[in-house]
């Protein structure tokens, strides 16, 4: 085996999402390998039929999306990965995960575990749906 070429790390910005970057962007180094980041924003829906809920301010969702962008270009610079590597999406975050691995031809996903029981507990929710329909390798990097 050659090595990885490409590897997409996607980013929840939780408190030890810094560690899950370090370990990728070292594996990156190691195998040579081109990082790319990915973060996605879960689409802000309200029911404006449903007056219990509280009204967002207009624009919110652009708000979310823009201090994504920059929190990820941050951790993107901390370890030397080029702005144009940063991607936000909008939408499912499994869905985005994999369509971007597909888009870039990545060959490794990593993500982050929080080490609960159980397999969907163990790998959390997100690895474990990228798991079961990643184009390539996953790796879950225990955080927490």
């Amino acid at each position: 085996m050659a090595g990885y070429q490409r590897i997409l790390l996607a980013v929840d910005f939780t408190d030890d999402c810094e560690k899950l970057v370090e370990r990728a962007a070292e594996l990156a180094r190691r195998y040579d390998a081109e990082l790319a980041l990915i973060h996605m924003v879960e689409p802000v829906i309200v029911d404006p039929t449903y007056d219990v809920l509280p009204t967002l301010p207009a624009g919110y969702e652009q708000e979310l999306i823009e201090s994504s962008e920059a929190r990820l270009n941050a951790l993107a610079q901390s370890q030397g990965v080029s702005q144009g590597n940063c991607h936000v999406g909008v939408g499912a975050t499994k869905a985005g995960i994999i369509a971007k691995a597909e888009e870039i031809g990545a060959d490794l996903i990593v993500v982050g575990s929080h080490g609960r029981h159980g397999l969907s507990l163990l790998l959390g929710s997100t690895a474990n749906a990228v798991l079961h329909s990643a184009p390539c390798d996953l790796l879950a990097v225990r955080i927490g």
